[in-house]
């Protein structure tokens, strides 16, 4: 059976026709005739906002013999819109995600779950600004993560090993992954009044759905301030403490995996 894979980022079949409602039926009918042309064994999915990385990574695999990218795009949204509508057997089998991206919402732990649940391999592609982030995407499902200074070597030896069924870390990224120290460590009702609050809720809202009252629920933020602070990262005005809890993951999960703010 032949395996899918996904890698986000730029057109991997520029000259295909997509048709009027936006959807990518003509790449995909390109890029599968591509497939069966070369005899290619993994079918590939690339996500990236940034315009010349998604080339590259498209190029990249293109040029292998056992791979080809059947479709490219630079957000998670409209890959997931294009799967919604696409046949399963012309569905990928490996993401290889941009972990955050500069323009539209980044992947949630939601995201990676919903992509492992339809059969997909997941591996992060990037710098590596958040490593909480990848930590959860981690925990969620995904099975590899490469760094955007990696080689084309070691680019290619981790997609083909987590095709395999294997996992794979990049070395460098592995020692930041496993620990940030300028990290807060926060309680659960500090990280739960957190996600709440960058979601965008009062603090009346907050303490609601928490089940405090809103002086406890000021109480929590107040002690967020402080633990950020204890690490360097003073929050002083709401906007900062929203653009902290993205960077550290917390604005992008509660109670258990729910999406709140940020996730998309």
């Amino acid at each position: 059976m032949p395996l899918d894979f996904v890698c986000w980022g730029s057109s991997a079949f520029p000259r295909a026709r997509t048709v009027a409602d936006g959807s990518h039926w003509g790449v995909i009918g390109c890029a599968l005739s591509h497939c069966r042309a070369r005899g290619a064994m993994y079918r590939v999915a690339v996500v990236e906002d940034h315009l010349l990385q998604r080339k590259y990574a498209t190029a990249l695999i293109n040029a292998q013999s056992d791979m080809a990218v059947v479709y490219d795009g630079e957000d998670l949204p409209s890959f997931m819109t294009w799967l919604d509508k696409s046949a399963r057997f012309s569905r990928p089998r490996l993401v290889l995600l941009d972990l955050m991206v500069e323009r539209g919402p980044n992947a949630s732990p939601e995201d990676v779950r919903r992509l492992v649940a339809s059969g997909m391999h997941v591996v992060l592609f990037s710098a590596l600004a958040s490593p909480p982030l990848a930590r959860q995407m981690i925990q969620a499902g995904a099975s590899g993560v490469i760094g955007k200074r990696d080689s084309e070597t070691s680019i290619l030896a981790a997609l083909r090993a987590v095709l395999a069924g294997e996992s794979w870390v990049s070395p460098e990224l592995a020692v930041l992954i496993a620990h940030d120290p300028n990290q807060p460590r926060l309680s659960d009702q500090e990280e739960r009044a957190l996600v709440l609050y960058a979601s965008g809720l009062s603090i009346d809202s907050v303490a609601a759905s928490i089940g405090v009252k809103p002086g406890t629920a000021k109480k929590y933020l107040h002690r967020v301030r402080e633990k950020y602070a204890a690490v360097d990262r003073p929050v002083a005005s709401r906007e900062e403490l929203i653009r902290a809890a993205a960077r550290d993951g917390y604005s992008l999960r509660h109670d258990g995996g729910t999406s709140v703010g940020t996730s998309g």
